[in-house]
């Protein structure tokens, strides 16, 4: 029973350093624009992940993200690269600062995709405006009445904030 526990300690620590192989196996496939080799790789080391130190977690979330941002697999890549993002900010060091500098790039432009752009917005045919009151302001309804619903304003107006605005 002696000998059980340190031949566990070096079995573990075995497998610890192979999934660090692994990461900079992958990160050399990486480097050398082999992004699909490194994908498998990478989706070979995800069920481990929990496994490298923290550090490490970060730089294979990092690098498993970029490898799908290149590869155009946006929402995978967002994810991945949200993840890097908060490990490093929990275990500072596991990403260089042009690493960081590139995160933060992809994850910009990886935002637009959920949350939209400024820009489409200013372009927009839309010809909604905000029709709501200022704090305070206590404007009555065109009609004189506060409203409940829209079914409460004449034709062509609507319920907004309690007073019938035009439509």
């Amino acid at each position: 029973m002696r000998f059980v526990a340190p031949l566990l300690l070096a079995l573990s620590v075995g497998a610890c350093a192979t999934y660090r192989e692994d990461l900079n196996r992958g990160q050399r496939l990486y480097d050398e624009n082999q992004y699909e080799h490194a994908l498998a790789l990478w989706r070979g080391l995800e069920p481990d992940m929990d496994s490298l130190e923290p550090m490490d977690q970060a730089r294979y979330a990092y690098l498993r993200g970029m490898t799908d941002y290149r590869l155009e697999f946006r929402p995978d890549a967002r994810h991945w690269l949200a993840i890097a993002k908060a490990i490093n900010e929990a275990h500072p060091g596991g990403l260089t600062a042009k690493w960081s500098e590139l995160l933060d790039q992809a994850l910009d432009d990886l935002n637009t995709d959920v949350y939209g752009g400024a820009d489409a917005l200013k372009a927009s045919r839309s010809s909604a405006t905000e029709t709501t009151r200022k704090s305070g302001e206590d404007a009555p309804s065109p009609d004189g009445s506060a409203c409940q619903g829209s079914e409460d304003c004449p034709d062509g107006q609507s319920c907004q904030s309690g007073e019938c605005v035009p439509l």
